[in-house]
Order: structure tokens, then sequence, then C-alpha cells
């Protein structure tokens, strides 16, 4: 993570750039580390598909946002950029439309030099899938294997193709046009078959007009310790099939974090209300808090305030891109008895007057804000 370049860095752009023109100067860089352009070229090959990480961050308003305000870790490492996992298809499958811009033909502008690069490719993958899982505390915590259930399109086992009339089968078709400069070539996409180069010729009968039936799927995943609500991973080659030839989509993971009866997450961090009465905050004692892995003893000391904040270290959660965890912070509030006898009511007269129990706070007990602010710097 220390090595990883910044996107706006990486495009040329500053935070201020419109998303018009971050689009364009990714598309600047595409153009330019092309691998058709660069063949063989794994330099080449590297910067185009550090320029594609930092535009499907910078192009999305969410994940630019998180990044804005954490940076590369914000993004929860793999699961907001490409990790460093996805390949030539992936790309182009993502951002066919930015090579689409160009030309007028629905491929990159240097189909027509380099015969069509990965337009077949890219418009024969399977289409992704998005699902949410709902994980508990004590779950993200830990981390956690989990099984999960989903509908995704295979093929149809009686599903038969046979090749497009339209593009021979191709899955391109090829345009000249009379320019001031001479002829062009352009090559784009058949739009008869998609760019799969086949049709469906017959198909079972409850399959869909591309050959396609839902099956369900089940599989296990395992969760990181420490992700976070909204964070998303990306399960590779586990969506929806493609109907002929090309790769499978991927299985989006969108982690709902569910809320915890007694603890609240504030980050790494854990907060958590304690209640303790009157003669405790006076005498002192032990107390048994909540935790995200079971119960702890924590001693209350005598002549405890109403509002001080104590530090269960480590007990917090750990971080997806770092080492170390949280702490627990538990804000001690000293319960007042909502009703009292004639015997409780006597003795409460008997102490109002007496010196020990009028207010008298020090600095250091005036100081609360000063004070969340230390133990949260640690």
């Amino acid at each position: 993570m220390a090595n990883k370049r910044d996107y706006y860095e990486i495009l040329g752009v500053s935070k201020s750039a419109s998303e018009t023109e971050i689009k364009k100067a990714y598309r600047k860089l595409a153009l330019k580390y092309h691998p058709d352009k660069n063949p063989d070229n794994s330099e080449a090959e590297s910067k185009f598909k550090e320029a594609a990480e930092a535009y499907e961050v910078l192009s999305n308003p969410e994940k630019k946002s998180k990044y804005d305000q954490f940076g590369h870790q914000g993004l929860g490492g793999g699961m907001g950029g490409f990790g460093g996992g996805m390949n030539m298809d992936d790309i182009f499958s993502r951002f066919g439309d930015i090579f689409g811009d160009f030309g007028g033909g629905g491929g990159s502008p240097f189909d027509s030099f380099f015969g069509g690069g990965n337009t077949r490719s890219r418009q024969s993958s399977g289409s992704n899938i998005r699902i949410r899982l709902k994980l508990s505390l004590e779950e993200i915590a830990n981390g956690v294997e989990k099984k999960i259930k989903y509908k995704k399109n295979v093929l149809d086992p009686e599903t038969t193709f046979k090749p497009c009339t339209v593009c021979g089968g191709r899955g391109q078709v090829t345009q000249v046009r009379n320019t001031f400069l001479g002829q062009m070539q352009s090559t784009s996409t058949c739009a008869n078959c998609g760019g799969i180069g086949k049709v469906v010729n017959t198909k079972g009968k409850n399959s869909n007009s591309k050959g396609m039936i839902q099956k369900e799927i089940t599989t296990s995943i395992n969760i990181p310790a420490g992700v976070e609500d909204g964070m998303q991973l990306s399960l590779s080659g586990k969506g929806n099939e493609s109907p002929v030839g090309g790769r499978n989509g991927d299985l989006m993971v969108l982690i709902e974090e569910i809320e915890h009866e007694e603890l609240k997450r504030d980050g790494q961090h854990i907060l958590y209300n304690l209640f303790i009465s009157f003669p405790m905050a006076v005498k002192g004692g032990q107390v048994e808090v909540p935790t995200v892995n079971g119960t702890v003893r924590l001693k209350i000391d005598s002549s405890t305030q109403s509002g001080k904040l104590l530090r269960l270290k480590g007990k917090g959660l750990p971080s997806v891109n770092s080492y170390g965890k949280g702490d627990q912070l538990v804000y001690v509030n000293v319960w007042t008895p909502t009703q009292l006898t004639a015997e409780e009511k006597n003795l409460i007269n008997e102490l109002e007057g007496k010196s020990n129990f009028l207010p008298n706070p020090s600095e250091k007990d005036k100081s609360l804000f000063g004070r969340v602010k230390d133990i949260f710097r640690g």
C-alpha cells in the first residue's frame, strides 16, 4: 500500500477536476499505452492497467469520496480498485465506452490499424452479479467464512449455436469510409451477435433468447476481519456465464453491518456506554463489560465521576489494510435513582449539606473534550 501511486498523480489531474476532465485524462493515457499500440511491452501494459485502476475509482462518486478522505486505505485494498487482479478483458469490459468515443465505430481507435484488438473478448464476457451480505460485529471483528446462495445465468446444455451470417463468425464488422485523408477503415462489434460470432440455433424450452438458464449456486467466501459497512468484495469469475467462449462475470458482494445492541462502531474503535450505581462510583469495584470477543472484567476506581472515559486497549477492530487493532472506549455514566423510599430520602437529605457532596470539579474534570481527543490519539 505504501508504494501505491496517487490516483490523481497517475491521471495528471487535480482533486477539483470534473468528471469530464477525469475521463479525458484517462482516455489520453489509455490511448498512449493501449496494448494494440504497444505490443509485447510490459511497461506500457502496467501503465495501462494503472491508469484504468485510477479511473475506476475517480469516476465512481462513492469511491472517489472515500479515496479523497482516507486515501488507498479507505478503499479496502483490492476491494476499491483492481488490486492487481484485473486483466485486459476486465478493463475492456468495464471501460469499452471510453475507447468507443473515438471514431464512432464502437471499438478502440486502434482497431482499424491493429485488427480489432480485444473487441470480441470484451463483448462476450458474462455480466456481474451483485448481492448483499449481512455480518454481525463479532463476525467483522474476527473474519468469517460464509456460505452464500445466489442465482446465475449458465449455458443451457440443450442450446446449440451457428455462425453469425452478418459478420461471418468474426464478431466484428469492418467499414471503409472516404475522408479527406483518403480511405479509413474502422472495425466495430457486430450488432447481430453482440461480438460473439455465433447466434442461437436451437435452445431448450426453459432457456432465454441467448440460450441461458438460471441455476442456484452455493459457494463459500472468506470475509477478512475489519471490513466496513458499504465495502464491496469481488469474486472473480463467479458471476454470470458468457454465452460462448468469453470469461464469466464477477460476483460482487456488498457488506452490510448488523447494528449491535450494546456496542457502537467508530472506525476501528468500539464505543460502549457503562452505567454504574452511585455507591460504586464512590467506593469503586469491578464490573463486566461486553466486547466483540466476550465479556471482560473492568476495574472502577473509587471517586469515579460520571463522564469518565476508560480504554480497553486492543479490544477494538482490526484494519483490513494494516496491522494492529483499535480500542474499546467505555463511557462511564453514574446512574441516578428515579424512585426513593422514605428512608433513602432521609439519607440523601442528611448528605445534601455535607461539603464532600458539593460539586468541586478540577480542570481535568472540566476538559471532557480534551480527554476524548487524547484517548483517540492513544
